[in-house]
């Protein structure tokens, strides 16, 4: 119509210049037309609405439309696949000398470049917490593991609103964002169906998950979530369902829907899978090719000896390097063995390298999908193996259930273990290897996860492939790094600043360094611009600078998490100097011969230690798993259900370890009588179950699969109303001794008695109780039972409760310290101080 503008038109207004000035590129297409786009300053995240730019009369004919541009990235940012595995020490892969076969990695450094250098935290989410954040572990609330977290802002597990995500800042600048796998990085006490959800990847940026929650995960029966809601897609093909190609699987439904939606708009994907965190679990057809190809029967010291060999060949290891000696005092040499044992660890770690074998698969089953929809050359893949060195957790003689593990049971005898042989890495173990292995595939370096002063415990390795950018293909990059340096890179590649404001909090700057200056080939050998980097976990610590590295000597294996932790670790311990530019694998301390520069890189640790939250240091371990924190359940005694609930996490159910508590349960059986689970928390490798079977009233304590210890009424209850109640008595001082640096108030004895309608029905003693955690993947579930059962010798779940339920009431009695108590656990730590 004659009296209306065109949408050209407005380009020409004065209007439209005001507001593009604020607006650094804009497309073609006329501004407010629909198809109309703009890139963002990045300066403040979300954007600020632009002002209308069209028309507005009393009618619509008279009126001109305007729509504000679509937020895209920059010109030719490119598709980003950020690929993290777990648990996975430096000689892994075949791609860096190891005898697992990884084709993936191996394709893409073909394709790409290598890097020997880069760094972890020596520990799983602190090390994710600083991939996705770009800043330090400390600086995000990750100096530990979210169960361990405590109330200093290094270690709370909380990742504050200054420290935006890199989901949330591509999110914001027009990329879909999605996380796949483990989800390390919510808080253990905001995991329920209560929230908060900001912690959860869909609250920090990644508009789709679909993972665990968690440290690990059965990966045969995950705790498995689609963004904040548990699905259980396993339940009909137990045994078949496999959570790594179902995670490949989802993964790609969705990129090549993304790309069939709308094609133009750039995917950024962080992909997290399980592997090679315990437990192992493969599917049969891996364990058998790797059978077959007898990989380790030579034993663990001949395998550390083939992976230095092939380094060296390789020229990833100088030629005149040597190992450190065999750590006789800590892991017994192969030639020691029993035979059982040999056939055991075989066993261990066959399924352990299937595991790493399938899930390298299954990631090239991604990449090629990428191919598939005709943007393998547009996506920066960056492929990290590990997050830390290999785990050692399973203890010197490996576990069927790593549960035990953090109970104290981390020295199973083998013969005890063989019960479990045949099913190894299946839905009945929980399984974790010998701490033998874990030494040989951390070559060339020495000791594990956990240890941060070590280059074991903390130095990576990765393949970055960029077909349409990295023309240096097959080159390898030495320069050192830290995984606080992906971040910066992602943002240098993409053309996005990092931003100074989001959702009105100023954002402390990225501390990482970006590498994307090694994807040119002129830039090979030139040093590392990441010239200074703090290591620090359980207390033992690291500083490297400009190729010298400070470190703590190794002081307590990983599988040693009990007893009194180190009360200074600052100062009480012994330090060592090297010089990694002549001695690339720690193996020659020259700390007597430079005390000076000891003193120096001392003080520069204190100073980056202070800078990124690491004080205060604390060398304990199995205590804070059981610290009190800010879940749901904090300062209540009471808790009340009057309905079925499942899948409230450990984290924020009631707790019923090292204390008094009594569970009351008032139901109703209907005629023909009544059979499934009251209420159980944890599963078939640790926890406890209150049920029906065959009408009788039943309460079990599962060992870690051990041990089941029951209570059991002799008779079926009749129909009509009933009260059950299981009340529990704890001998021990409890939780509280552990602020004394003192665990001998828990895991004590305790005597159950079972009851119906306020008759004793059975009475007993249980002579130790679990000290520190359930089945950590497993739920506190009212009316059935999710995932895996306490016993499967009596159910399978789901288990439901046929019984009416009217009221459960759980009543926890904690132990309170006396002051004569205090007195003399304040005379044993300040006696163990001197």
């Amino acid at each position: 119509m004659a009296q209306r503008r065109s949408l050209v038109s407005l380009v020409c207004s004065g209007l439209f210049l005001a507001t593009a000035a604020a607006t650094p590129a804009v497309s073609q297409a006329p501004v407010g037309s629909p198809d109309a786009t703009r890139t963002l300053s990045g300066t403040q995240l979300p954007a600020p609405p632009m002002e209308f730019g069209g028309k507005i009369e009393h009618d619509a004919l008279s009126s001109d439309p305007w729509w504000a541009p679509r937020i895209v990235p920059p010109k030719d940012a490119p598709n980003i696949l950020l690929i993290i595995t777990d648990d996975a020490g430096f000689s892994v892969p075949s791609t860096f000398g190891g005898v697992i076969p990884t084709e993936t990695m191996d394709k893409l450094a073909a394709e790409g470049l290598s890097y020997t250098a880069i760094h972890s935290t020596a520990l799983c989410s602190p090390t994710r917490a600083a991939l996705i954040t770009g800043r330090n572990h400390h600086s995000a609330g990750f100096g530990v593991i979210s169960e361990q977290s405590t109330g200093y802002p290094g270690y709370n597990s909380i990742i504050s609103e200054d420290k935006a995500t890199i989901g949330r800042i591509l999110l914001d600048n027009g990329y879909a964002t999605s996380w796949f796998g483990k989800d390390h990085n919510t808080p253990a006490f905001q995991a329920s169906q209560a929230g908060p959800f900001d912690q959860w990847p869909t609250g920090m940026g990644f508009e789709y998950f679909y993972g665990f929650v968690g440290g690990d995960a059965n990966q045969w029966q995950p705790n498995l979530f689609r963004n904040t809601t548990q699905i259980y897609p396993f339940n009909e093909a137990e045994g078949e369902w496999n959570l790594v190609t179902a995670m490949a699987d989802d993964a790609i439904e969705h990129i090549t829907n993304l790309h069939q939606i709308a094609p133009s708009k750039p995917f950024f994907v962080k992909y997290a899978p399980g592997a090679t965190h315990a437990p192992h679990h493969p599917t049969k057809e891996w364990v058998e090719k790797i059978e077959a190809m007898h990989l380790f029967d030579d034993g663990y010291e001949a395998l550390r000896q083939t992976i230095f060999d092939n380094q060296k060949k390789m020229g990833l290891v100088p030629g005149d390097a040597t190992l450190a000696p065999w750590p006789v005092e800590h892991l017994k040499p192969w030639d020691k063995l029993t035979e059982t044992e040999k056939k055991l660890f075989i066993r261990q770690v066959e399924v352990f390298a299937a595991y790493a074998a399938y899930s390298d698969h299954e990631i090239g089953r991604l990449i090629q999908a990428v191919e598939d929809i005709g943007e393998r050359d547009n996506t920066l893949i960056i492929y990290i193996n590990g997050d830390n060195g290999t785990s050692a957790e399973g203890g010197p003689l490996g576990t069927f259930n790593e549960v035990a593990f953090f109970n104290g049971h981390n020295m199973i005898p083998a013969e005890t273990q063989m019960k479990w042989y045949d099913v190894w890495g299946t839905e009945a173990t929980y399984n974790h290897m010998s701490a033998g292995w874990a030494w040989a595939f951390d070559t060339p370096f020495d000791w594990f996860k956990q240890n941060a002063s070590r280059l074991g415990g903390i130095r990576q390795n990765m393949v970055v492939s960029w077909p349409g950018k990295i023309t240096d293909t097959g080159a390898r990059r030495d320069q050192f790094m830290h995984v606080i340096d992906v971040v910066p890179t992602i943002l240098e590649v993409t053309g996005i600043p990092a931003p100074e404001e989001v959702d009105g909090v100023a954002q402390k700057p990225i501390e990482g360094t970006s590498f994307a200056y090694t994807f040119d080939a002129a830039n090979a050998d030139v040093p590392s611009r990441h010239t200074t980097q703090y290591f620090e976990m359980f207390g033992q610590w690291a500083l490297y600078h400009e190729g010298w590295l400070l470190s703590t000597k190794v002081n307590r294996a990983p599988w040693e998490i009990t007893g009194a932790a180190n009360p200074d670790p600052l100062n009480n311990q012994v330090l060592e100097l090297y010089h990694l530019t002549t001695d690339m694998n720690q193996t020659t301390d020259i700390a007597k011969d430079h005390p000076e520069k000891v003193k120096e890189l001392k003080a520069l640790f204190i100073e980056e230690a202070n800078k990124y939250q690491v004080f205060p240091l604390d060398a304990s371990v199995q205590s804070r798993l059981v610290a009190p924190r800010p879940n749901i359940t904090a300062g209540r005694s009471e808790f009340v259900y009057i309905q079925p609930m499942v899948g409230l996490p450990q984290g924020d159910s009631p707790l019923l370890l090292n204390t008094s508590y009594t569970i009351t349960a008032e139901i109703e059986v209907p005629k023909g009588g009544a059979e499934g689970m009251i209420l159980t928390s944890g599963g078939r490798f640790g926890g406890y179950g209150f049920y029906l079977k065959d009408g009788r009233p039943v309460f079990l304590w599962n060992m870690v699969d051990l041990e089941r210890i029951k209570w059991e009424g002799k008779d079926a209850l009749a129909p009509g109303k009933h009260t059950v109640e299981f009340d529990f008595k704890y001998d021990g001082l409890g939780i509280g001794t552990l602020a004394y640096n003192n665990s001998s108030g828990i895991g004590q004895s305790g005597t159950g008695t079972l009851k119906v309608d306020g008759s004793v029905v059975e009475t007993k003693t249980m002579k130790n109780t679990l000290p520190v955690i359930l089945q950590w993947d497993e739920s506190f579930d009212i009316g059935s039972d999710t995932l895996t059962g306490v016993n499967d010798a009596d159910y399978k779940p789901p288990f439901a409760l046929t019984a009416k339920l009217d009221k459960l009431t759980v009543k926890v009695d904690r132990p309170q310290l006396s002051e004569a108590d205090k007195k003399k656990l304040e005379e044993a730590l300040q006696k163990a101080s001197d």
